[in-house]
């Protein structure tokens, strides 16, 4: 059975064998650190690193895809995911799992950003992540303060989990091959988080900074502090200065 490539969907699909093991192995190393039994695949696509996931032994198995083709290609291809694909984007799927369970994936391009915060909402029950995504969007969610690419997506999957760069792959490695560089990444959930007012006012004060991170922190976030807050010394800094607990201090004089 055939299949066509789909841009619209960001689909680029890993043909390299090399990479795909590398990528199973590294979940393999997950679920035995997390000693979850549990596993969710998100964009499948034609079953690069799905047939090795189907064979881990003691492992529930489930994935997450929309695109109907790729369906029917992975049921005809692989009998042993009869009953295991959830056909359904994955951005309104519900929670797969009652227990905690572990998040991997050749993640699709143009929605990467978006599925790390699904899982943010996730997180009670992902303790971590073995994903693939464009470089730049790996780098920006593994950089530290003071860097160029450390923003809102930096801070806010950072703030819940610890983001370790795991391996460069290269657009050889994909049919077709992407124009730029993919990365894997490793979220391990933290087991103790900096201290914040609430999630809602920390998500809105890292947006709000970052959405002007040229102005200071001082112009960029002026409507959610009283003036007498602004006068403190750090609204002279920029929102790529801050850390993590730094944004979760402020929360607590928010309005």
């Amino acid at each position: 059975m055939q299949y066509t490539l789909k841009k619209s969907l960001g689909q680029h699909f890993l043909r390299d064998e090399n990479i795909c093991r590398k990528i199973v192995a590294a979940v393999e190393k997950s679920l035995e650190e997390t000693k979850c039994t549990q596993l969710l695949e998100v964009g499948p696509g034609a079953g690069a690193i799905t047939k090795y996931l189907l064979q881990l032994p003691g492992i529930t198995f489930k994935a997450v895809e929309l695109d109907t083709e790729k369906v029917e290609y992975l049921q005809a291809t692989y009998p042993a995911i009869a009953g295991k694909i959830i056909h359904q984007d994955f951005l309104d799927a519900a929670v797969p799992y009652e227990h905690e369970f572990v998040v991997a994936g050749n993640f699709p391009y143009n929605i990467s950003s978006q599925i790390l915060f699904k899982v943010l909402d996730w997180r009670e029950q992902v303790p971590q992540v073995i994903g693939m995504f464009q470089k730049e969007v790996a780098q920006r969610a593994a950089s530290k303060p003071g860097t160029k690419v450390y923003g809102i997506l930096s801070v806010l999957i950072q703030a819940f989990y610890d983001v370790e760069y795991l391996f460069d792959v290269s657009p050889d490695c994909f049919n077709p091959p992407p124009k730029v560089m993919s990365g894997v990444i490793k979220l391990n959930r933290k087991a103790t988080i900096a201290p914040m007012k609430d999630q809602r006012s920390f998500f809105n004060l890292v947006k709000t900074a970052f959405n002007q991170r040229r102005k200071t922190l001082r112009n960029a976030v002026r409507g959610l502090f009283d003036p007498a807050v602004l006068e403190d010394e750090i609204f002279n800094k920029r929102a790529e200065q801050l850390s993590i607990e730094d944004f979760g201090a402020l929360t607590f004089k928010m309005r």
